[in-house]
């Protein structure tokens, strides 16, 4: 029996009965290589995206902020120039007060923007009666903050420190509180059982606080920001206006029970010329100022109104003096700005991570804006008269830190956001345009 040789023949021989042996085992090899450096790759993956999951501020909405708070700190030193120089010899007490409040506001926004919103939906009972206890603790303060306005009592006072709004805190405690619970219920938001009741549950104690504060603008607000919450969660529309009737109804018992400005500020706003030296002043003067500015404004710092004319010019009323100092264009240039904040922020909210943080967002930026509305609206009378400040314009340290504050959280919020995408086809890939398929580019919320 001849012994089988073992020589190149056979190798050959071999590779003839399989030729790419060879081949696969070169390219076994690199499979080999390239994987163990893929695996590398995957294994620092989860770190880099750990990195990035916290990323930058949405420089476009911080943009619009620091623009909105620039131009109000310098309304506020025109506006308050004369009220300032006839109760304090000083023209610029009020200025500097109002520049320190924007100071502490931009060190609580800055701060803010690092604390994981998560903290707000673990917490939100604890803010909730947290806030609630605050407000109620203000009807303790009959002689504090501005207490002549129909018997009001909205502030607690800090000794020295001076006095402080706890329903602007009460407005973002009602926010986190209405985002958590549709965080938890969206899922059951069209029915009655989930998505109305455990929402008028945390309502309606706040509001009967409010109403014994004799705030009836902040609780206008309050349910208006509540009532956008809902519908935008997905709460039955006829649910939410079967419940006008009861607000209607809510008015009128408070009617009744002594609150009787509400009547006659209706009365004012039907009739501004009724009573000029006396209700109906503020908005007479508001009137003038506004119709003095024309299309260009008299200038800044060149108003008439504000010397004693309109009553606190750097509060409620500031946008009237906007109107006279800045005239037409300088308005709507304002508006503008607020209409592009209010845009960025829903951007914001579409691009949330979460249920949770969408509707903090939302609720945030609704209250901006609809708070800007209201004051427009009653600066030019198409409104009754509610003490509604101007966001970023009107003079007042509570309502300038909380305003500052919350705009922290939703920078917070944005840190988490996805990605704004754009989808473009790509005139590089044929195939791609054949099969109707899209390429998807990257870009950042500051293109949008």
């Amino acid at each position: 029996m001849t012994p089988t040789r073992t020589g190149s023949s056979g190798r050959n021989s071999a590779a003839g009965r399989n030729p790419s042996s060879r081949t696969r085992r070169r390219s076994t090899g690199r499979n080999t290589r390239s994987s163990k450096s893929m695996r590398s790759q995957i294994s620092q993956k989860p770190a880099r995206a750990k990195k990035a999951k916290l990323g930058r501020i949405d420089i476009s909405f911080f943009f619009l902020v620091i623009v909105l708070v620039t131009i109000g700190l310098i309304m506020v030193f025109s506006a308050s120039y004369a009220t300032s120089l006839y109760e304090n010899d000083s023209g610029l007490t009020l200025v500097k007060k109002q520049a320190m409040f924007v100071v502490m506001g931009l060190v609580a926004m800055y701060l803010l923007s690092y604390i994981p919103y998560q903290l707000y939906f673990r917490l939100y009972k604890l803010v909730y009666f947290g806030c609630l206890g605050l407000t109620a603790l203000a009807l303790a303060f009959p002689n504090a903050g501005n207490a002549s306005t129909s018997g009001a009592r909205r502030w607690i006072s800090l000794g020295p420190l001076g006095t402080f709004q706890p329903s602007e805190l009460m407005k973002f405690g009602l926010i986190i509180v209405f985002a958590a619970l549709i965080s938890i219920n969206y899922r059951q938001m069209n029915t009655f059982k989930k998505g109305i009741v455990p929402f008028f549950a945390y309502l309606i104690p706040v509001l009967g606080v409010i109403a014994l504060q004799r705030h009836m603008s902040c609780i206008m607000l309050m349910v208006l920001i509540c009532g956008a919450m809902m519908f935008i969660a997905g709460s039955k529309v006829y649910y939410l206006v079967g419940l006008v009737p009861i607000g209607l109804l809510g008015l009128v018992i408070l009617q009744a029970m002594g609150f009787n400005y509400i009547g006659t500020r209706i009365d004012t706003w039907m009739d501004p010329f009724s009573d000029i030296t006396g209700s109906t002043w503020q908005v007479v003067q508001s009137i003038y100022a506004i119709g003095s500015g024309g299309l260009f404004g008299v200038g800044l710092g060149n108003s008439t109104q504000k010397f004693l004319w309109v009553s606190e010019p750097q509060n409620d009323f500031i946008f009237a003096i906007v109107c006279e100092e800045l005239g037409l264009i300088g308005a709507l240039a304002i508006i503008l700005l607020f209409i592009l904040f209010v845009a960025s922020g829903f951007s914001i909210a579409m691009r949330a991570p979460d249920k949770f943080s969408s509707m903090v967002v939302f609720g945030v930026v609704f209250q901006f804006g609809i708070q800007a509305l209201l004051n427009i609206a009653v600066v030019s009378n198409a409104m009754p008269t509610t003490g509604i400040p101007l966001p970023f314009f009107s003079a007042g340290g509570s309502a300038t830190l909380m305003q500052l504050g919350q705009i922290g959280v939703v920078l917070n919020i944005s840190r988490y956001c996805r990605p704004a995408i754009s989808r473009k086809k790509d005139p590089e890939k044929p195939e791609a345009k054949k099969n109707e398929q899209s390429s998807i580019k990257i870009i950042s919320s500051r293109d949008l």
